[in-house]
């Protein structure tokens, strides 16, 4: 599924634990877009000629509570699948088509929540073809 899909948005307000995870990602031939913040992920939700496969998001956005950023993407693209990132030991109550990973998680971790939230999008074909070897 890699760099055959549209890319993935990752939505982080702590720069250091973004770019880690866009790190990751790319690490994992991801195609990744980042967002500082609520308000610069909203400017790449709104350019419809930008496609996107994922919205990743933490839960504790400054600007903007990661849940109320979800339900603003799911205004302008009822289909993005959403996954969560969250370091608060509480489980999310949660629409279809949004997940959640607890912080901190490993890089196998990410890597297969990632491929299960893009698979369910698919409709789950394929998707012991596309896994990734873990390293």
């Amino acid at each position: 599924m890699p760099r055959t899909s549209p890319p993935l948005l990752v939505v982080e307000d702590d720069d250091i634990v973004r770019m880690l995870i866009v790190e990751v990602l790319q690490e994992l031939d991801y195609e990744v877009l980042e967002a500082a913040n609520a308000q610069q992920a909203l400017t790449i939700l709104q350019d419809s000629q930008q496609p996107l496969a994922l919205m990743m998001t933490d839960v504790g956005l400054p600007d903007m509570d990661g849940k109320a950023l979800a339900a603003k993407a799911r205004e302008l693209r009822p289909e993005l699948p959403v996954l969560f990132a969250s370091g608060y030991n509480q489980s999310l109550d949660l629409p279809p088509g949004m997940q959640q990973i607890a912080k901190p998680f490993s890089i196998d971790q990410l890597r297969d929540k990632v491929q299960d939230v893009l698979e369910q999008r698919n409709g789950g074909s394929g998707g012991a073809a596309v896994r990734l070897a873990p390293r």
